[in-house]
């Protein structure tokens, strides 16, 4: 037989052959259902978004100076990044707001003459434009108060686990699994982090990183001393539970010593003359009423 013509065949009947056995082998219910849910999770994963929004975000984006831009994110970090606020969508609703603030501020300052109102017209502009600034950090002061009640619990109980026989990352899983604040978030998310490839110092750094309270930003870094060096997980832990425990007293204490400094004002506005209208208003009516008599 021809070279040229062998040749020929075997090109037209491998691939022939191949393309038959890959139709006839192939798994049809295992496909279909693993396309199913890449469609499914590509429908979720690409949500269409408003183009006024985004070219909104774009611009605030443009208009806002880089330094700013990273104290957002960092309220936001602070604020435990949540999904319906991210920093595109805050730099847009601060020019939204701006463009509202100003367009009331200036119709207040036509309206009225006086300095008051041009003044009044100001504070609404500004007001306007930093509402976003002070939602997030309303929300990043109370998720930071919440994760510093948490972080005594939260420590204890990874001191047991450690105790028990498991290791530190185990222990932090557990707490991360057990809890409901956003402390145990914040745990979750370090083991992310190093499940991604980062290495442990970086992600321990990181959590400390994404937050403001000084007992926490402690204890991150005799964590990393202790890893650093190689001393005894179990030892730190116990130390550092024993130190929040300590804290925590002694914050109740602050504010337990705080408080009659606070009432004195509303003692002394509300509670003080009511009770004087109440014990000394019969007496005072009736010597009114004695010297009107003679």
């Amino acid at each position: 037989m021809n070279p040229l013509v062998l040749s020929s065949l075997l090109l037209v009947c491998l691939p022939v052959g191949y393309l038959a056995w890959s139709v006839l082998s192939v798994d049809r219910k295992s496909r279909t259902a693993a396309v199913t849910l890449l469609a499914r999770g590509r429908r979720v994963a690409e949500v269409p978004e408003k183009s006024e929004r985004r070219s909104l975000d774009r611009i605030g984006h443009a208009l806002t100076p880089a330094a700013y831009v990273r104290k957002l994110d960092r309220l936001l970090a602070l604020a435990g990044r949540p999904a319906s606020m991210p920093l595109g969508r805050v730099l847009g609703s601060k020019l939204a707001l701006g463009i509202t603030g100003a367009t009331l501020g200036a119709f207040l300052s036509a309206t009225g003459s006086t300095p008051l109102m041009k003044l009044a017209g100001l504070f609404v502009l500004v007001l306007g434009y930093f509402i976003p600034d002070l939602l997030l950090y309303s929300k990043g002061q109370e998720r930071q108060k919440a994760m510093q009640l948490e972080l005594a619990n939260t420590l204890d109980q990874m001191l047991i686990s450690v105790e028990a026989g498991l290791g530190f990352e185990g222990a932090m899983a557990r707490a991360g699994e057990n809890g409901k604040g956003p402390l145990s978030e914040e745990l979750v998310r370090t083991l992310q982090d190093m499940q991604v490839g980062r290495s442990r110092r970086e992600s321990y750094l990181a959590l400390a990183e994404r937050t403001s309270i000084p007992e926490l930003r402690s204890f991150v870094q005799a964590i990393v001393q202790a890893d650093t060096y190689g001393i005894a997980i179990s030892r730190v832990l116990r130390i550092q539970a024993k130190v929040m425990r300590v804290k925590r007293r002694q914050r109740a204490e602050e504010k337990a010593m705080k408080l009659p400094v606070m009432i004195l004002f509303p003692l002394l506005f509300f509670i003080f003359p009511v009770l004087f209208i109440a014990i000394l208003g019969p007496a005072v009516i009736n010597t009114v009423v004695t010297f009107s008599t003679q």
